[in-house]
């Protein structure tokens, strides 16, 4: 049988932020990437490929709940990461470390004996059911689905040009009430293909931005380019 073609491209990812340049200080220290301010006031962090690039976004909406999208990160020690600006969460229920950033976004430390430069190490995204939205991004970005027996969670790996391990999506009990303030951007060459697929528009391309604003089945937010 033909292995079809994936609908899109792994981009760059995207962090909202109150104060974008406190919050690029942290993650570029923590991810190991370098802050760049751009001359119209864009704060992005960059490293050695355009897929490292993370947008941090300017918004005026605080973090008002759990966060249904989050980064896991690789770290020597979770005291390296607080002595960074986190903040400790639940340092002992499960074999890693839950922090908040600066602002109150959780995030998961993976304690390591050795740690890469770039230490992102996967992008968690919560759901109400794991296999069917994991399924869907694996066709979309032409990654490997990921399962194990015993675990509740699915995941994408092996996504072409994606500079960290995967996605993961795990089981959680609320629904999503608030636009995910970390979502990732794809490159794509048919964004009809992308909405025929079951993404749903909800921003067109205008005069003010050059993206589409897609979501997933499951409501998440992301970023479509066309011809970029």
């Amino acid at each position: 049988m033909a292995t079809r073609s994936p609908l899109a491209t792994f981009k760059d990812l995207c962090i909202d932020a109150v104060d974008a340049g406190q919050l690029a200080a942290f993650w570029g220290a923590v991810l190991g990437l370098r802050v760049e301010e751009r001359p119209d006031g864009m704060t992005l962090l960059v490293g050695p490929t355009p897929q490292h690039t993370v947008w941090i976004n300017q918004v005026p909406e605080p973090v008002s709940t759990k966060q249904r999208a989050h980064l896991d990160v690789h770290a020597a020690s979770v005291e390296d990461v607080l002595d960074l600006g986190a903040s400790p969460y639940d340092l002992e229920s499960f074999r890693w470390k839950v922090l908040r950033d600066p602002e109150g976004g959780e995030l998961c430390v993976f304690e390591r004996e050795q740690v890469p430069d770039y230490r992102l190490y996967e992008l968690n995204v919560d759901c109400a059911d794991p296999e069917p939205i994991a399924t869907w991004w694996a066709r979309v970005l032409g990654g490997k689905l990921g399962h194990e027996d015993g675990v509740p969670w699915w995941w994408v790996e092996d996504v072409p040009g994606m500079p960290f391990e995967g996605i993961v999506f795990a089981p959680v009990p609320e629904p999503k009430i608030v636009k995910n303030r970390i979502h990732w951007d794809v490159d794509t060459p048919d964004l009809a293909a992308l909405v025929a697929a079951g993404a749903s528009v909800v921003r067109e391309r205008d005069d003010e931005i050059a993206w589409t604003v897609l979501a997933d089945p499951d409501g998440n937010e992301f970023c479509a380019f066309v011809g970029e």
